[in-house]
């Protein structure tokens, strides 16, 4: 959870009086009119993030290698049973799995960090609300995290329902009668919060990765998940 400007662009970044960026961190970028988007703001954050950046350049890999990695391993595992039958048993496999999901994870916001770290502040955002806008990011992004785990376990977590580690009914409390995905919104609110309290502009690029990456790896899980339960629901009835 980076890239270096010139010090013409530090000394006189943007106006960004007339702007407002909008997250709504339970579920990405709703209902924007891009059309009537005024691409000045995109254009001076253009100016302080420099793609080409090798710390850049790993972060997004790790952003995008992760759900891809473990989206790939988990419908492996619940086609072939591969995993379970390598480590004897479904738990321990859906264990193992989570510690390398885990360790990908710290990785990825080791390399984000890094990246945020290489370049440079902006001075348009190390204003005192935005530093405690960040803050109050970073609070509820690990409230949702953390609530979320608690909720579904680690099995839950991990990815179980692949492995045949079937939950007895849909969690709908907190933080789920919030957003059906708090887990991955929660991970995107820390990584924007923590571009807010860097005052990274690298920071914001990476993290709207991050929530482009989530919304189509939701978009893959969410399906499959639902037609895992309905097997489930199907051999039941049968039986």
């Amino acid at each position: 959870m980076s890239h270096s400007l010139g010090a013409a662009d530090r000394q006189n970044p943007p106006d960004q009086t007339k702007h407002t960026v909008i997250l709504d961190c339970c579920g990405g970028l709703n209902n924007v009119d891009y059309s009537e988007m005024d691409l000045t703001f995109l254009g001076g954050l253009r100016n302080y993030v420099d793609p080409h950046n090798s710390s850049f350049v790993l972060a997004v890999i790790a952003i995008i290698f992760n759900p891809l990695f473990w989206n790939l391993v988990a419908r492996w595992e619940h086609h072939t049973r591969g995993l379970s039958r390598l480590f004897g048993s479904p738990y321990l496999a859906c264990y193992c799995l989570g510690f390398v999901i885990i360790l990908l994870n710290l990785y990825r916001s080791h390399s984000m960090t890094v990246a945020m770290k290489t370049q440079t502040r902006w001075t348009v955002l190390e204003g005192t609300e935005i530093f405690y806008a960040g803050v109050a990011l970073m609070v509820f992004g690990t409230l949702l995290v953390v609530s979320s785990f608690l909720a579904l376990g680690f099995t839950g977590t991990f990815l179980g329902d692949y492995f045949g580690i079937l939950m007895d009914e849909k969690v709908t409390g907190f933080p789920f009668n919030i957003t059906e995905n708090p887990m991955y919104w929660g991970s995107t609110a820390n990584y924007l919060g923590l571009a807010l309290i860097g005052a990274s502009p690298v920071g914001l690029v990476l993290t709207a990765i991050v929530a482009m990456v989530y919304s189509v790896a939701i978009s893959f899980e969410g399906p499959f998940t639902e037609q895992i339960y309905e097997e489930r629901k199907h051999h039941n009835k049968q039986e």
